[in-house]
């Protein structure tokens, strides 16, 4: 199939690393491995708006005409399949109206229960400022805990499955209000019909045996904090004295991971300008034994000494680089671990519609204070013209849930145009608001970040094919 222009808009991505090309259809999801002359003619064709006769001026000394004309004939073909220059068919919807949307109430399908606003650290980064958000110190009471589980029975309508995570601060500070809330949820459930998922977030300074053994019992997935070597994890994790918590966290953290048989939990940590090598916290983990990882980078604004900025973002796609050459030397020699960020479904990931509506704060998902007030999510959590309801009487303000139902990535017009649009969902509502005061603008550094993760992770996925294609 041969055409005069192909049918070219900005939707198709070309990178290479390590000796591989790589082109992705943005629409369709589909990831081609090309060889130099393929490879060149494609970015040529992005180059020259699709213009194929220019992009043959172009080659023609570099590459005999019946290679051109192969080239052209095949890319034809794969446009004819649907998996190269595609189309987006929901690009025209960027800024219509969606009045359809005032007429129901979002189902609610999670809840992030703040079971303390109080916290036995003082980390240096914290948005919750020191566990309190703002405001004063407190746990979640019985009487919440349980208001906030009959609330997320109710609003999650036909859906079966259901999800709770339980936050803080350090939400085991109030373990007892834990093990209420927990016990209620399973006799609950089972009356409503549902079924629920329980994830815990903690620094893992209170994760004694007993507790361990509890949250092993009850099949409660765990986010576990350490930010990689000591010096880096000691400088901005500490307790209210300015001592370092590394060595408490690492012990529990180690004991849990292998009580599990490294499942079900993620070590979560977070980099700063302060350790722009990050691949070394990554890898300091892994070689203690670590093999569920995710570090992510610090959210703060740029008069922070510890923020990151713009001019850092060189050395952090190198860095990001280097970590993804050493994961896959890793996981070819049977030493592998998972990175969240380079974990990617090339085959069966959200449909489209989940994609369109990136993480589902304010929506799908809320975030419940000790008081019972309910916030889009943990990040808005302390901003009063976020609050949306309270679970004690049910109240919700529909019309801010709708803000957020219609803040995805095609109301977006920096997401608009943007290559990894279908694998973001539009970013993190929190830090388009933190950043620009408007749901619609994302966080440029953020996304920067998030292409070159997603540019790493197509590229593992097509490494291990070529390898298993032989």
């Amino acid at each position: 199939m041969h055409l005069a222009k192909f049918d070219f808009e900005a939707d198709l991505h070309c990178f290479s690393l390590d000796g591989l090309r790589l082109v992705v259809d943005v629409v369709s999801g589909a990831v081609h491995v090309l060889d130099q002359p393929a490879w060149e003619f494609v970015r040529e064709l992005q180059a020259n708006g699709g213009d194929v006769a220019a992009v043959r001026r172009q080659l023609a000394g570099s590459y005999p005409g019946a290679v051109l004309e192969e080239i052209e004939a095949e890319l034809g073909q794969l446009a004819a399949e649907g998996t190269m220059f595609s189309p987006d068919p929901w690009r025209g919807q960027i800024g219509q109206p969606e009045p359809e949307r005032a007429l129901t109430t979002p189902v609610v399908k999670s809840l992030c229960l703040h079971l303390a606003h109080d916290c036995n650290l003082r980390c240096a980064y914290c948005f919750g400022s020191g566990g309190g958000f703002g405001g004063e110190r407190g746990l979640m009471s019985e009487t919440v805990a349980k208001a906030a589980i009959d609330f997320l029975l109710q609003s999650m309508g036909s859906r079966r499955h259901g999800e709770v995570d339980f936050f803080g601060g350090e939400p085991l500070l109030n373990f007892p209000v834990l093990e209420a809330a927990m016990a209620y949820a399973r006799f609950r459930q089972r009356e409503a019909g549902k079924e629920l998922r329980f994830t815990l977030t903690t620094n893992g300074v209170l994760l004694t045996p007993a507790i361990r053994e509890y949250l092993n019992r009850e099949q409660i997935s765990l986010v576990l904090s350490l930010d990689g070597r000591p010096e880096v994890h000691d400088r901005m994790r500490q307790y209210a004295d300015g001592s370092g918590s590394y060595q408490e966290v690492l012990a529990a953290a180690l004991a849990l991971a292998e009580s599990r048989e490294q499942q079900n939990y993620y070590l979560r940590g977070t980099f700063t300008r302060h350790n722009r090598n990050f691949a070394e916290d990554v890898l300091h983990l892994a070689d203690l034994g670590f093999r569920q990882l995710s570090l992510e980078p610090v959210v703060a604004p740029e008069q922070e000494e510890y923020a990151l900025r713009a001019d850092d973002l060189p050395g952090l796609y190198a860095e990001y680089e280097r970590l993804a050459l050493e994961y896959r030397r890793r996981e070819t020699a049977g030493r592998g671990f998972r990175f969240f960020h380079f974990e990617l479904e090339l085959d069966h990931g959200p449909c489209v519609a989940k994609r369109v509506k990136g993480c589902g704060a304010g929506v799908e998902y809320l975030a419940v204070t000790p008081e019972g007030d309910l916030y889009p999510c943990h990040q808005f959590v302390g901003r009063p013209e976020y609050r949306i309801g309270s679970v004690l009487g049910g109240e919700r303000d529909c019309s801010l849930q709708h803000r957020f139902q219609s803040a995805d990535m095609y109301h977006k017009p920096a997401c608009s145009r943007c290559w990894a649009r279908f694998y973001c969902g539009g970013g993190c509502h929190a830090n388009a608001v933190s950043f620009n005061q408007d749901l619609l603008q994302p966080w440029p550094l953020g996304c920067d970040l998030q292409r070159k993760r997603l540019e790493l992770a197509i590229f593992l996925q097509a490494a291990r094919r070529q390898e298993l294609a032989g």
